[in-house]
């Protein structure tokens, strides 16, 4: 086995050494369809060995699209690709010095984020933050579910920050870049002593997870709740557990998700359900049957988002359905590119979350009438924010006894 490397080209999936797979893509609506073009993915060698990745969504790995170089894995003869490693998950400590990420996006309705983690052990093969580990040198590929960052000490760089002078409180919202209760969660404990923080200031705080470990931090949500201080949502992509073994590998299977909001909601804290994300041609036949569980476990608020297929994330996901749903390829992909104005993807703020075109409108129209005839959505939640009491910390002049 020899690790080839060669500089990159102009082009962005080049770069990302994807281009087999846009090769593959263009055979797939030809005469060869989808077996032609899983044919091009494997002889390409991008796709990574089944047993070397058991567990995981990601079938490939490529170099992150900052990189000068691109490196491609083949037998040189001596037939020693079967002695590469497995993947498996190893963590780096992360050593930011500030921990809460400003956001000025008009179309998302918070403007603070905490991200306790870099990269995500879930694995969800359609996870759009996966191209933000391009960054860090990694792929967003396999790298991204394997090779994470934790970062120990957000707790206290937290309550240093929310002791800066004008500091002004409102929701924090966790969990909308990587999820906080993925399964190293259970080691670290980031998250709990985030929320203890929290907690202790009265700063209020909304969480989205695809994991019933929140469960675990039941006694502190409880008792945020209870001074409208925190509500969760659970993000609820298929009840079909095939499916969700292969999309999202080491996320909570979808009984435990709706298990998790029976569960918040009977212990005072406001869990909602996000159907997110909605992958035509999948999972968009299911909306209204995740409504209607989410409401039998006690949820009242629901939202949905359409699938984003952003840099990198489009090609990881197309050697995904290649795999495991051929026979859809054309047809998934097809009613994404018609939400899209015709490209895998559109970042146009307003468009990016719900797509536009008749198939984006129907699909809106259809979570609409299904949350409305269930009764979601009736009343909005707002968290409080004047139980703030800002910490005492540096820029703070102590009194003189």
């Amino acid at each position: 086995m020899r690790t080839a490397t060669r500089t990159t080209s102009d082009t962005p999936w080049e770069r990302a050494g994807m281009a087999d797979i846009v090769r593959a893509d263009r055979a797939a609506y030809g005469s060869g369809k989808s077996p032609m073009a899983n044919a091009i993915v494997e002889q390409s060698g991008v796709r990574i060995d089944s047993e070397r990745r058991r567990g995981r969504g990601a079938g490939v790995n490529p170099t992150g699209r900052f990189e000068p170089i691109t490196r491609h894995v083949f037998d040189d003869g001596w037939e020693t690709l079967e002695e590469l490693p497995p993947f498996k998950t190893e963590v780096q400590i992360e050593k930011p010095r500030t921990i809460i990420t400003r956001n000025e996006s008009p179309d998302i309705s918070f403007d603070r984020s905490i991200n306790p983690y870099r990269g995500c052990e879930h694995g969800c093969v359609y996870c759009f933050a996966r191209p933000s580990h391009a960054f860090m040198g990694l792929s967003p590929g396999l790298d991204f579910e394997s090779k994470l960052f934790a970062k120990p000490d957000a707790a206290k760089l937290l309550e240093k920050e929310l002791a800066k002078e004008g500091y002004t409180p409102r929701s924090m919202a966790i969990g909308t870049n990587t999820d906080p209760y993925q399964p190293i969660e259970r080691q670290y404990r980031i998250m709990r002593e985030i929320l203890e923080v929290l907690d202790t200031y009265g700063h209020p705080v909304g969480i989205v997870t695809k994991s019933a470990l929140v469960e675990r931090d039941i006694d502190i949500l409880s008792r945020m709740a209870g001074r409208g201080l925190a509500k969760v949502a659970l993000s609820v992509t298929t009840l079909d557990r095939r499916l969700a073994r292969t999309m999202e590998p080491r996320a909570s299977t979808p009984a435990k998700r709706l298990e998790a909001i029976k569960t918040l909601n009977e212990a005072g804290v406001p869990a909602s359900v996000m159907v997110a994300p909605i992958v035509p041609g999948l999972n968009d036949a299911e909306i209204e049957r995740i409504l209607d569980s989410a409401y039998a476990a006690g949820a009242r608020e629901a939202g949905y988002v359409l699938l984003r297929l952003p840099l990198e994330v489009s090609p990881i996901f197309k050697d995904w359905l290649l795999r495991h749903y051929p026979d859809r390829y054309r047809h998934v992909m097809s009613l994404i590119r018609s939400m899209r104005d015709g490209k895998d993807y559109d970042s146009e703020w307003g468009k990016r979350m719900k797509g536009s075109g008749p198939y984006a409108w129907q699909i809106g129209r259809r979570f609409e009438l299904a949350a409305k005839k269930l009764g979601f959505n009736k009343e909005k939640r707002h968290l409080r924010t004047d139980l703030f009491v800002q910490p005492e910390g540096a820029g703070k002049q102590l009194v003189l006894l």
